[in-house]
């Protein structure tokens, strides 16, 4: 089994930053992808952020040039750092891991998901 624990969300006034971390963790062998989804009140969830086992990153529109998305291979952990947040940001923002397990089997893993407030 994989385990994905998301932390570091909280409420924040527009403007603000906030690093959230994903910590994996169990029987993993290697992890490609890992990424980053919010799910906003009322609308589906979306997608935030990519970052490949090699370090190349891609981002949605909305998030461009305000969050950074950053892995630590050797912690198994992935960050979302994000900078001038807007109301529009708000959501449970959800940590995603392509995952090859130690019997050899892949597993597309997710975090039970972490609150971003952002307030007027």
């Amino acid at each position: 089994q994989v385990q994905l624990v998301e932390s570091g969300g909280g409420l924040v006034q527009a403007g603000g930053s906030l690093r959230l971390s994903c910590a994996a963790s169990g029987n993993i062998f290697v992890i490609n992808d890992m990424g980053w989804y919010r799910q906003g009140p009322g609308k589906q969830r979306e997608w935030v952020a990519t970052i490949t086992a090699g370090q190349t990153t891609n981002y949605a529109d909305p998030v461009k040039g305000r969050f950074t998305i950053s892995r630590d291979n050797t912690k198994k952990t992935m960050y979302l750092q994000m900078n001038n947040l807007k109301p529009g940001d708000t959501g449970v923002y959800y940590c995603n891991a392509d995952t090859i397990v130690g019997t050899g089997g892949t597993l597309d893993a997710w975090g039970q998901g972490t609150l971003v407030t952002v307030s007027h």
